[in-house]
Formats: C-alpha cells, structure tokens, sequence
C-alpha cells in the first residue's frame, strides 16, 4: 500500500516535468521600465554616498570601528558554527555551481540558453565592476586595520565592497529575475533578499567586513540586477549564435557520415590502352555494349593488359554486379563452342 503510494507520486512528478517538453510561448524578457530606471537611480546614488562617506572619513567610517570594536562573535559565540555554515551561501563557486546546475536543468527542459548565458552576464559584471572598485580602493579588513580612526584604504587590501555580499545579491538574485511567472518572481525576489541580507550581515558578524562594505555590495549586486534588461539584446544575438553554429557542426556531421554512392548500373571494361571504363549494363532486351579488342588483329591471341592491383578512384563492386563478358581475343573458346565440343565427345546418340 505505502509502495503504490511513492510510485504514484514519482509518476506524478515525471508527468509534471513532460508537461513542458519545448520553450513556453509566454515567457517575456524584463523591459527597462521606468519603475526600475528609478530604482537603478536611487541605487547608484547611494551607491557614490557610500563611497564618498568612506573616502571622506565620515560617521559612517567612525560606525564601523565601533562594530569592529563591539566583536559580535565575542558576544553570542553560540552562532558561530552556524553562521560559518551560512556565509558560503554568499562564496561565488559554491552558489554558482549550484544556480547554473538548476539553470542548466531549465535551459534542458525549455530548450532555451537564455538563463545560462543570463548568469554568465551577470557574473562577469560582478567580477568586472566590484573587482575593479576593490583594486582601485585597496581598503584593509577589520582584522587587518593598522590605524584606529581611518579608512584604512589605498593599503593593498580587497574587500570593498563586500563580495561575498554582492555575489549572494546577484547569484539568487537571477533566479526571480528569470522566473517565469509574477508570483514565482516575487517569492524568490523575498527570499534572494533574506539570502543576501544575511550574508552581508554574517560577513559583519564574523568580522572579515566592516558594515560600509556590506552596505556597497548591496548596492553593487542589486546595481547589476536593475541594469540586466540593457543586456538582453546581447544575450538574444549570443543565444542565436550558439544555435547557429550547433546546427552547422551538425549538418557538417551528418555529411561527413554519409556513405559513398554506389555505381551499381555500371560495369568495369577494359580499353584498347588497358584503362578502365565505366559502360552502362544492358537494359532488359537491349544487345550488350561492344568490348573493344585488346590483342590487335581479329582472331588474335594475345592476352588482354591487366592491372596489376585495384585501379585509384574506381567503386569497388561487388560480384552480382559485374558482368560475364568475355573479352575477345581470349584463349577460351566460346560458350557454344564448348557445349558442341562436349555433346559430341563423348555420349552415344539415344537408340543408336
């Protein structure tokens, strides 16, 4: 009873998945509306507020190193090994493994490579954007700051913004931007949130990030999301191209596997200079093509020129093929010949 109960939903399960054997017609692409100019807008804004604050040694600065200060994993040890747990849902190998396999699943199913090459536009933005500003600003961790009081920045160091927090914005980020429906849109839309905020603030926790990191690595995550739809055109042309040149590697296959046609209505013969010649068999009532002779005068003897192996660019053809023709000039007499040489050797005539 419990055993029809599991094959039943296993059944329902892979009825499920058939149900969408081809890319659905509803799919639609995000527009850049004006909603989300105004949202990518008020982004950058704060984005360039947070870098100036820390460029100017501002109060945001002085917040920083009161957090530092205050060690949160000193006061409520009892999250530690959690939150060490937590922190890799924000490392970009492990979720970008995990997101392109559920992407590359859907990009299967739909027959579609836009969510794959989404991702990889959106990751080599990340990398391109936060990788340059972290180079560009050097700014020390809290673990590593040497000057109470400053930026610590110019000094060699990488982590602003935080990237553990802009990656973790972007990586489940893509999925409420690829969802296919509103409400599916606006649940992972929650949770990517609740993903991100918590990592930036286990970054905080653990104090490998001082809090104007995180707050930039919101910003640049979320920076990259609002400026996708300007991406799209790019990600229809590379989706064609790759579909393009799959199918010319594949016709390009399928005429490499194709096999030699074979010249069954045609049979070798020998020439007069012993080169071979393809003539065409004889149709049903119709006299048998002539041979050309190979030992000069009529009634000659000499042996016809054979090759001496198979001749260069000629069908091999099979034995059912080729025709009984025997060349003139041959030592061995004609068919009727030999049967009148047998019939009146050797037998008695009947009643005789």
């Amino acid at each position: 009873m419990r055993t029809d109960q599991i094959l039943t939903r296993l059944e329902r399960v892979f009825a499920r998945l058939d149900r969408e054997p081809e890319r659905p017609a509803h799919l639609q692409t995000p527009q850049m509306s004006r909603h989300r100019v105004v949202l990518l807008g008020s982004t950058l804004a704060f984005y360039l507020a947070i870098v100036v604050a820390v460029l100017t040694t501002s109060w945001l600065v002085r917040l920083d190193w009161q957090i530092m200060f205050f060690r949160p994993y000193e006061q409520w040890p009892q999250l530690h090994a959690f939150l060490d747990y937590l922190v890799v849902l924000g490392q970009r190998g492990p979720t970008a493994v995990m997101v392109a396999a559920w992407l590359g699943w859907r990009s299967w199913r739909q027959h579609t490579l836009r969510p794959l090459i989404t991702l990889g536009v959106a990751l080599l933005l990340l990398n391109v954007t936060v990788g340059s500003v972290k180079l560009g600003l050097g700014r020390l961790g809290p673990h590593y700051a040497t000057e109470i009081g400053s930026a610590e920045l110019f000094a060699g160091g990488d982590i602003f913004p935080s990237g553990h927090t802009a990656n973790a914005v972007v990586t489940w980020g893509i999925l409420a931007y690829l969802a296919s429906t509103v409400v599916t849109r606006r649940v992972l839309s929650v949770v990517s949130a609740v993903v991100s905020l918590s990592v930036g603030a286990t970054t905080v926790y653990l104090g490998t990030h001082w809090v104007s990191d995180v707050l930039l690595g919101w910003s640049a995550g979320l920076l990259i999301l609002l400026a996708l739809p300007w991406f799209e055109p790019l990600i229809a042309r590379t989706e064609a191209y790759v579909f393009d040149v799959r199918e010319m590697l594949r016709r390009r296959a399928e005429t490499g596997r194709m096999p030699a046609p074979v010249v069954s209505a045609l049979t070798p013969l020998l020439s007069a200079g012993g080169k071979w010649q393809l003539t065409p068999l004889p149709q049903a009532g119709e006299e048998p093509a002539a041979v050309p002779s190979t030992g000069g005068a009529a009634g000659g003897h000499a042996p016809a020129h054979r090759p001496a192996g198979h001749p260069a660019n000629r069908p091999h053809l099979i034995r059912s093929e080729r025709t009984p023709v025997t060349p003139v000039g041959s030592r061995r007499p004609a068919h009727a010949e030999r049967a009148g040489a047998r019939g009146t050797a050797a037998r008695p005539v009947a009643g005789g």
